[in-house]
């Protein structure tokens, strides 16, 4: 079941739906890196490419960084 989550991207409203596991391992990130989570999403929508979907990009940012 995905879990949905609204943020503040480049000035505007987003959701992001992920599954509560990649939410708990993003949320180990920040943690680690000492970044709140939006801070986290932030910074990796902004590194992403245009082709590829946030969440998308962050499934694939938490399983590297977990991995």
């Amino acid at each position: 079941m995905l879990e949905k989550r609204s943020f503040s991207l480049s000035g505007h409203r987003t959701s992001i739906a992920l599954e509560p596991e990649f939410w708990a391992a993003l949320e180990s990130i920040a943690k680690a890196e000492t970044e709140s989570l939006a801070a986290v999403i932030i910074r990796i929508d902004s590194e992403r490419g245009p082709e590829q979907a946030l969440a998308s990009a962050l499934r694939v940012y938490a399983l590297r960084r977990m991995g």
